[in-house]
């Protein structure tokens, strides 16, 4: 990979690991094709309407496979599209060179989207890239760069892209970004510095980007939340559509898709027995619930924390404990967290776990784990195992003799950072709900206003109903008779909205 440049040229409008990885990953893009049959569909129906024609589609998701299939959907249905990644562990490399050099394009001649990905960026790196696809560079008619534009549409994930378009126009506003060396994370220190610049180099580009997006497709819980706080303060700058809560999307991908892949990140990083383990899940929500059963299905013995006394009492009801983290930290073996929220493992808490303890998250972000505060205990050795699998070593006390524990993809995603993530069937039904949101968005744009809304039942079930020719499914139909008994359509939608799956 090339040392970093400050900013894309036309000739060079992408960044990723290695162009040769094209012709791998996109062989892997066919197979994947086949098991998404909800974006191929949407793919034949909209092909000659062309819904997203004039978009310009600025996209912050894991850089995967299934996620090129998401991005060459959209391309066919008009739209131009920019991408990077919104984890810095998370991209596959082969995926984002097949889609830097596209179906037609070679890697001598790469004619495909410009993504801005790769696997192991740092942090710098990461918000970087999140500001090359959100500055779309304008042509003139010989070729050269005009005054740059920006994205008319983003599809977010985690709602990275959104907070940079956001704190971008609130510090532009202000006429000052704040002091980075104030920062309380190292993150938001880079976000900071990052911003500092934009201010110097154009004082009024944030707010031009934000005044030109017509709306944001968000796929994941915690983007989910902060585009609703943003609602509730008057801050945000355009309308939303919340893809995490569609019944096709929280209860397939959250749900099914983490049964699969904690498995596979776990195994694939340590190739440690699980059966007879004892495994502790942090929250019981759609993904603790699938976390939870694949371990269990593994043989572990799995206990579950939850401050939701519904969740708790359902993770009772499944036959699972239910404990504080204090009543099991010193005595069980994997620890896994998965509640979207903060400070759920602290350093303290991986002094006291047991020797070799496995500790990795599913939420998210990286501050369910408590890694900056555990670098910081005096006399601690992290030791790299293999790539995002590192073993941190705390000295020995008076008390206890020297001891380890084993951190996954440090504290982020260990599916993805560990594993290639979830598998192309369930993801096939959370990008079908992207898709459609974003034709939504795009298309019938005056009718939304600046909050957050879910995407119509009718469209869940079609999403649905895309997926079951492929499982081999068939649907019972309701007789008019029936319908009107209990008061639906024939055809749909059979549940009301306040329905909870």
């Amino acid at each position: 990979m090339s040392a970093m440049t400050p900013t894309a040229t036309l000739s060079t409008d992408f960044k990723v690991a290695d162009l040769s990885l094209a012709e791998f990953g996109r062989k892997e893009i066919t197979l994947a094709e086949h098991e998404m049959p909800g974006l191929m569909a949407i793919r034949r129906e909209y092909a000659d309407a062309q819904p997203l024609k004039g978009a310009r589609v600025t996209g912050s998701l894991h850089m995967t496979i299934q996620t090129a299939v998401l991005i060459e959907t959209l391309t066919a249905l008009g739209a131009q599209v920019r991408w990077c990644s919104c984890n810095i562990f998370s991209t596959q490399d082969h995926a984002a060179a097949a889609v830097a050099v596209g179906p037609e394009g070679t890697a001598e001649d790469p004619r495909g989207v410009p993504v801005y990905a790769w696997k192991g960026e740092t942090l710098e790196e990461y918000w970087w890239c999140t500001e090359q696809v959100m500055r779309w560079p304008a042509t003139t008619g010989d070729g050269q760069l005009a005054e740059e534009a920006g994205p008319n549409m983003i599809l977010d994930d985690g709602g990275d892209a959104t907070l940079l378009v956001h704190k971008g126009t609130e510090y532009e506003r202000a006429g000052a970004v704040p002091d980075p060396a104030g920062a309380d994370s190292e993150e938001l220190a880079v976000i900071l510095s990052l911003l500092q610049r934009s201010l110097a180099e154009d004082p009024q580009r944030w707010t031009r980007i934000g005044q030109g997006v017509k709306g944001v497709t968000e796929e994941t819980t915690t983007g989910v939340h902060r585009l609703y706080q943003m609602v509730e303060t008057g801050e945000l700058l355009f309308p939303a559509i919340n893809v995490n809560d569609s019944v096709t999307k929280s209860k397939f991908d959250n749900l099914y898709g983490c049964r699969h892949s904690l498995i596979d990140g776990l195994n694939r990083a340590t190739d440690v027995m699980i059966g007879g383990k004892m495994a502790v899940i942090c929250g019981f929500g759609d993904v603790g619930k699938g976390c939870a059963e694949s371990l269990r299905g593994q043989g572990a013995r799995v206990v579950i924390t939850e401050i939701d006394p519904i969740c708790a009492l359902q993770a009772a009801m499944q036959g699972y404990e239910v404990q504080t983290l204090e009543q099991v930290i010193d005595s069980a073996d994997i620890f896994i967290t998965a509640t979207g929220n903060r400070d759920i493992i602290t350093a303290e808490d991986m002094q006291r776990m047991k020797h070799q303890a496995i500790v990795g998250n599913i939420g998210h972000f990286d501050n369910e784990i408590d890694i900056a505060g555990l670098s910081k205990v005096p006399g601690i050795e992290k030791v790299n195992i293999k790539p995002q699998v590192d073993k941190w070593v705390f000295p020995g006390t008076a008390e206890r003799s020297d001891h380890a524990i084993i951190m996954l993809s440090e504290g982020r995603l260990l599916n993805l950072g560990n594993a290639t993530g979830h598998p192309s069937f369930v993801m096939s039904s959370s990008f079908s709900n992207q898709t459609i949101a974003q034709i939504e968005l795009f298309t019938k744009n005056d009718r939304y206003e600046k909050k957050v809304y879910v995407l119509p039942k009718h469209l869940d079930e079609k999403v649905a109903r895309l997926h079951l020719d492929a499982l081999g499914a068939e649907l019972t139909r309701l007789t008019p008779e029936q319908a009107a008994y209990i008061g639906v359509e024939q055809d749909g939608p059979y549940k009301p909205d306040h329905y909870r799956y």
